[in-house]
């Protein structure tokens, strides 16, 4: 079995020559990588070994994961990055892993499960045509531009959707924690942080809030850009926002 990556992972001082075999096959519980192979880590750091008859399950099958949990005994291997915390797959009886497999790959060779995913499909597309429609709108609502600007809103709402909106993109469009309206907003300030100021090509000092204080002055910068096309005013032909546009359309 291959081992468990570990980024970072360091076994406690006091742990670090203490290892336990596990007797409990009626166990359910989450565990860090550990330091070899076939073994994982408790809560406390100590080192314990996988049953001899369990067999590894890496991240990456959904459906094979979701059923294997359902038949038993699993341990779930997660592993803290920074802020997030990473499936690394799952330990459970080696006989249950392959039964599952078993099963779930006959399912998916037959002709009502390609219709089914078929139709999910399609069903996908569709809500995500809805939502883009839906994103574009209230993007239109936040820029508010004067008419004699309307084609230039148009322009801004269908790039910023277009990067914005697409499934696993992991954007701020695709969260569902706050109202749309606030998606837009923040989507296009993005946009604008990216396409009209030099930010990606700033050096920021790595000190706490600097980049979150760069942020701010470059967003109130693109505010102050935005207020001239809801104001009507004219606006020059090397304005960054239609210099950014032409370059997406190109």
């Amino acid at each position: 079995m291959p081992s468990i990556p570990s980024s970072g992972t360091r076994v406690p001082r006091q742990a670090a020559n203490t290892s336990k075999e596990s007797n409990s096959r009626s166990e359910t519980s989450t565990w860090r990588p550990g330091p070899a192979d076939r073994t994982v880590l408790d809560s406390s750091g100590t080192v314990v070994h996988v049953p001899a008859d369990w067999g590894w399950l890496p991240p990456g099958d959904p459906m094979w994961t979701r059923r294997v949990k359902t038949r038993g005994p699993h341990w779930v291997v997660q592993e803290k990055v920074g802020r997030k915390v990473f499936s690394r797959g799952i330990w459970a009886p080696a006989a249950t892993i392959t039964e599952v497999k078993i099963e779930v790959d006959a399912q998916r060779s037959t002709a009502s499960y390609a219709a089914g995913l078929a139709k999910a499909a399609e069903r996908r597309g569709v809500e995500q045509a809805r939502y883009v429609d839906e994103f574009q709108d209230a993007i239109l609502d936040f820029l508010a531009f004067a008419p004699k600007h309307q084609s230039v809103a148009n322009s801004l709402a269908i790039a910023v959707a277009q990067h914005a909106t697409p499934v696993g993109s992991g954007t701020v469009a695709r969260t569902e924690r706050i109202p749309v309206s606030q998606r837009a907003e923040s989507a296009v300030i993005a946009w604008l942080r990216h396409q009209t100021t030099a930010y990606d090509h700033m050096t920021i000092r790595r000190q706490k809030g600097v980049r979150r204080q760069v942020r701010r002055e470059l967003a109130e910068q693109s505010r102050q850009l935005l207020s001239h096309y809801r104001a009507g005013k004219p606006i020059a032909s090397d304005c960054p926002l239609r210099v950014a546009l032409e370059k997406v359309k190109s």
